[in-house]
């Protein structure tokens, strides 16, 4: 008897330091005792104890903030029995490996989707009505396959939800930093409206709302793989090489994740020159070379602007649906004046094609011409459309994979 109640003791000792919730906990951690995990939801206070398993187990009353609870408890004697013989089961753990318990902080996610039990509240979801991201798992052939299918079917109906698709992977993934190591693809942040405010991303709720039925019948697969995937089938589906992809990132739970509005690209510097130091310190920031720039700036062979969104009104190029390297061809040989394309009112300074008038550019565009550097790239993509895609294709998949981890191909 008197070693059952040490057991007891000990068991109590482990599981409750697996469950309680301190002063200093954050909503959307796990807190972890001996080999369990402990979701902390949005709704828990401090000096509460809350189990992370399923099923009846007692939720502890409030006491003060870092010290244990007494008797009193809720929960049927069901509850209590299970409650006991999870603490014999974890003191028998203990006592084997001659510890009682150990506190370690854990992300709220894992890359094989292995939360056996947990029971969670207040996770961050995106806006309107997307729902709480899942764990990540292991993406098969067969998830690709239907994913990439249901976004070919959404830009074969409408062709200009395709550029859209392209600019939400890439705004996904130019945050990076290469300094902090904070930004990138990784944790799906675009899909939560602080990320969504950010003036570079004017517009792109309406296609993360748009993909939202695509991710729930693709359920196994997270926004943050979703949305790259999205740009690479957009890519192709318009005309462009293929992107190589793959697989693995985890989507972050909490908004807090987002990154400081102001790590996008902006299209209008006050000269030439600054533009082309913004586009450097944009792009050197997230580890890209001259060369790079120049290639990626090539996805505005796709798309226009608009003015609700922007405040730049008008395509690049006259094939908006279609990828190709018109855009340098343009760049290269057409005349360029100051103003809005015929017809339109802009709200901000932007370039349009002499004459006809129905083409724009804007200054960071024109800035590639106009720095040397930068310039002679433009060239051999406006004379050799298959160096461009060659080119393209590495560059957008380093962008895809900027501030990942673990990523794994899908063969």
């Amino acid at each position: 008897m008197a070693k059952l109640v040490a057991l007891l003791i000990i068991g109590c000792a482990c599981y409750g330091s697996l469950l309680f919730v301190s002063s200093t906990s954050q909503p959307g951690t796990f807190r972890t005792g001996y080999g369990s995990l402990l979701f902390v939801s949005s709704t828990s206070q401090p000096g509460t104890f809350r189990t992370g398993l399923r099923g009846s187990l007692p939720r502890m009353v409030p006491n003060q903030p870092g010290v244990l609870p007494g008797a009193e408890q809720q929960g049927s004697s069901t509850a209590t029995i299970a409650f006991v013989m999870l603490s014999l089961t974890a003191a028998a753990s203990a006592a084997r490996q001659f510890r009682v318990s150990r506190h370690v902080s854990c992300k709220a996610t894992r890359r094989d989707g292995v939360l056996l039990g947990l029971v969670g509240t207040g996770l961050g979801v995106g806006v309107g009505s997307l729902k709480p991201a899942e764990a990540a798992e292991k993406v098969t052939p067969e998830m690709v396959a239907k994913a990439s299918s249901d976004l070919g079917a959404l830009i074969k109906k409408d062709p200009n939800l395709g550029p859209t698709m392209v600019r939400l992977a890439w705004h996904s993934s130019g945050t990076y930093d290469k300094m902090s190591k904070t930004g990138g693809s990784q944790q799906g942040t675009i899909r939560f409206k602080e990320e969504l405010a950010h003036g570079g991303n004017a517009g792109l709720d309406k296609m993360v709302a748009l993909l939202e039925p695509v991710k729930q019948a693709n359920s196994k697969m997270t926004y943050a793989d979703l949305y790259t995937l999205a740009g690479v089938v957009a890519i192709k589906e318009l005309g462009g090489p293929a992107v190589p992809w793959r697989a693995g990132r985890v989507d972050s739970m909490s908004p807090s994740d987002v990154t400081p509005d102001g790590r996008l690209p902006g299209a209008d510097n006050g000269s030439f020159s600054k533009d082309a130091d913004h586009l450097r310190n944009i792009f050197y920031r997230m580890g890209f070379n001259d060369q790079e720039i120049v290639a990626l700036s090539g996805a505005h062979a796709l798309g226009r602007c608009h003015a609700d969104a922007s405040g730049f009104v008008g395509p690049w190029t006259p094939t908006p649906t279609t990828f190709n390297n018109l855009y340098f061809s343009l760049l290269k040989n057409a005349e360029w004046e100051e103003g809005c394309i015929k017809g339109e009112t802009c709200k901000n300074h932007q370039y349009r094609n002499v004459g006809a008038q129905t083409l724009m550019m804007l200054p960071t565009d024109l800035a590639l011409i106009k720095d040397a550097s930068f310039n002679k790239y433009v060239s051999v993509y406006a004379d050799d459309q298959k160096q461009f895609f060659t080119d393209f294709s590495k560059a957008f998949s380093t962008l895809l994979e900027l501030g990942t981890k673990d990523l794994y191909a899908v063969a």
